[in-house]
Formats: structure tokens, C-alpha cells, sequence
């Protein structure tokens, strides 16, 4: 599989400039005949609170039209980020939007960042989302979700590939990509991070640190364009791996079930 990595320059709430900016690089993905494109958290606005401007109503979602429209047009699938309205309050969602322009999959964060008020806000998510998507099942999650491992856990056990997308600044990216490496290595997995660049209006700053790790934690290699990082994902090559060192099934999940 042809996988593109965005680390989307978000303009502040603002989604009709986001949404210029991410056809442009769906256009460039589809010329590379990438098969799937990922855009970071809260794609057309950055991490936002403002739930009066940012959340939508799911049955009429604007952001999830769109990016239908755009997915059948071009003939790729997208994961992308959105607030969708829950009650008094919202849930941050990815979402994956297959090659006709369908939703073939849907997660809500279950851990909202605290630390940034964002559980003021949003409401947590409570189920797993793994979809079936080019012979590859594909795990979502969203920024903080990363340093809670369990999840991960149970996400690589039916998973080829878990994907987050984030909002994680320039002073934490440390942090980001241990994380995400050590997530490759203890699940072995492909595990793919796509970070936002740029500065939000909260004067937070954002590096470029959108990557891919295999089941070893090896960085792969990609092809650049812009901002945006093309890679080659293959199952097989973890398969043929495990094969060869496998840790997973030496894992005692009842026992880790009476401890924690």
C-alpha cells in the first residue's frame, strides 16, 4: 500500500483555507498514485476548544462531505480529523473515508488532553476503530492516545498499521517520536505519526516530525514532497518478520488484566 503523510500547515479554525490546502495535496498524492492520504488532528481547524465554531453535526457534517467528495474524486482514501457535536459537548474524531467516498471507519479519542482542558469539552471516546481498507486492517487514534499503551495493545493485536494523528507541539516532540517508536517495537506493527507544522494562535509552535516506524522501529524510507512524506507499506514484510522474532505471543494479558 501507498501511504502519504501530511504535516498540514493548519490555518487557526479557519476550513475553508485548510480544506484549499488539503485538495492540493490530495491532488499531489493522487498524481503519486497513493493509495491512502492522512492529514493530522482536527484537520480543518488545529486543536481547537472553541466547540461553538469547530463541532458539527454528524447526520449533515460539512468537513465529512467534503472530504467524500474529494476522496471519490481523486480515488484515494483519507483519514482526517473532525469535531462532531455530542451532547453538551463534542467528541474529537478520525475518520477514514474509503475510495468511493464512504466512511468505512470512525474512532472518538478516549483520552481528551486534560492538561489543555480539552475533557471541559469533549466527551471521551469508548470503542476501538480498525478498518478494512486495501487488503490492510488500519488502527485509528489521535495525539494524547499515545502514551497510554494498552490501547495500543489491543489495536496491534487485529491491526497491520495504527495510525495518529496529532497536534503535538515543537517542546514535547521528544516525546513523540519515543513514543511512537516504542509503540512499533513493543506492538510490532507499522505505526505511522502525522504531526501538524506552523504555530496556532496560542503561540504554540509545531515541527515537522510526521513519520513511519515498522515492527523493528526502523524508520522508513519516503519520498518528499512538500510537506507531505510518501511511503511503501507492506504486511508481509511484518509477517516474514515476526517469523523470524516474535514478542507478542509471549504476552499474559489475563495477568495484566488482575494487575492493572
Amino acid at each position: 500500500m501507498r501511504l502519504a503523510l501530511v504535516s498540514l500547515d493548519q490555518v487557526w479554525e479557519d476550513k475553508q483555507s485548510n480544506l484549499t490546502l488539503c485538495e492540493e495535496y490530495i491532488r499531489k498524492a493522487s498524481n503519486e498514485k497513493v493509495d491512502l492520504i492522512v492529514f493530522p488532528e482536527m484537520t480543518l481547524t488545529g486543536f481547537s476548544n472553541n466547540i461553538n465554531l469547530t463541532a458539527e453535526h454528524k447526520e449533515d457534517s460539512t468537513t465529512i462531505k467534503l472530504f467524500s467528495e474529494l476522496s471519490e474524486k481523486y480515488s484515494l482514501a483519507i483519514v482526517f480529523g473532525v469535531v462532531i457535536q455530542d451532547g453538551k459537548k463534542a467528541l474529537n474524531k478520525s475518520i477514514l473515508i474509503d475510495t468511493s467516498g464512504k466512511v468505512g471507519g470512525e474512532y472518538s479519542k478516549v483520552h481528551p488532553f486534560s492538561f489543555a482542558g480539552e475533557d471541559k469539552y469533549f466527551n471521551s471516546g469508548h470503542q476501538l476503530c480498525i478498518v478494512n481498507f486495501n487488503h490492510m486492517k488500519i488502527g485509528l487514534s489521535i495525539c494524547y492516545d499515545l502514551r497510554f499503551p494498552e490501547l495500543y495493545s489491543a489495536l496491534a493485536e487485529k491491526s497491520d498499521l495504527v495510525v495518529n494523528i496529532a497536534n503535538w507541539p515543537a517542546k514535547r516532540i521528544d516525546h513523540w517520536n519515543t513514543l511512537l517508536k516504542a509503540r512499533a517495537i513493543e506492538n510490532q506493527v507499522y505505526m505511522a505519526g502525522v504531526n501538524r507544522v506552523g504555530k496556532d494562535a496560542n503561540g504554540l509552535e509545531y515541527i515537522e516530525s510526521s513519520s513511519l516506524f515498522n515492527a523493528n522501529g526502523e524508520l522508513l524510507e519516503h519520498k518528499q514532497i512538500d510537506n507531505m512524506k510518501i511511503y511503501e507499506v507492506d504486511k508481509t514484510w511484518t509477517k516474514k518478520f515476526k517469523e523470524q522474532f516474535n514478542t507478542t505471543d509471549d504476552r499474559k494479558i489475563d495477568f495484566y488484566k488482575e494487575i492493572l
